[in-house]
């Protein structure tokens, strides 16, 4: 299968997942700074969500840049995790605005949760379809930050504690989604300031 295809696929419903966020994002209806105050809690529910996707992003363009070929069922593995992400501005929009409340964090905290397993497994698929004739592709794999950390035992840990803390402060979901992003962020392979480059060595 042409893996050029399947990432420009995936790479234009990431973009319109990113874009259709800020839809929920509602226009004051009055000229004073004040106005803009109720929104505030959508907008930080809003910049964790695309940064995180952005993040994700920036995983997945350097799993399809180092791998050589896609098979039928990552490709289906793959339409799995945009379609868990396809959801994320549904948990948003719900979080965004009742941030105090406890169904829609814990839903939030659901629909990132079953998105990073499915990306989990993604990457697994990845892994496995080079472990045989190309161990340094499956090697970079599972070096990657995303990889280490939901498949240890910290990621249901954390989700776990997560739940617990949401039943006594809803918003605890949102800054430790928060803390994960700027974990994930930071945490590349050393060669993935290079994933744009076509030269990248496999």
């Amino acid at each position: 299968m042409n893996k050029g295809r399947v990432e420009a696929f995936s790479d234009a419903i990431v973009a319109i997942i990113m874009t259709i966020m800020i839809l929920e994002f509602k226009t004051p209806r009055d000229f004073h700074w004040t106005a803009i105050l109720g929104e505030l809690p959508y907008l930080f529910a809003y910049a964790i969500s695309f940064f995180f996707i952005a993040v994700a992003w920036y995983n997945h363009h350097y799993m399809f840049n180092i791998t050589k070929y896609v098979t039928k069922k990552i490709y289906w593995i793959n339409n799995v995790w945009l379609f868990t992400m396809a959801l994320i501005p549904v948990a948003t929009a719900w979080a965004g605005e009742f941030m105090i409340y406890h169904a829609p964090e814990y839903f939030y905290l659901l629909i990132f949760t079953i998105w990073s397993f499915s990306y989990l497994w993604l990457s697994k698929a990845f892994e496995r379809l080079h472990q045989k004739n190309d161990p340094e592709i499956s090697r970079k794999i599972r070096k990657m930050g995303p990889y280490r950390y939901m498949g240890s035992f910290y990621f249901p840990l954390v989700v776990f504690a997560t739940a617990v803390g949401i039943y006594f402060y809803p918003p605890i979901g949102l800054f430790v989604s928060l803390v994960e992003l700027v974990l994930m962020a930071f945490w590349t392979n050393e060669d993935s300031d290079k994933i744009f480059n076509e030269t990248i060595e496999k």
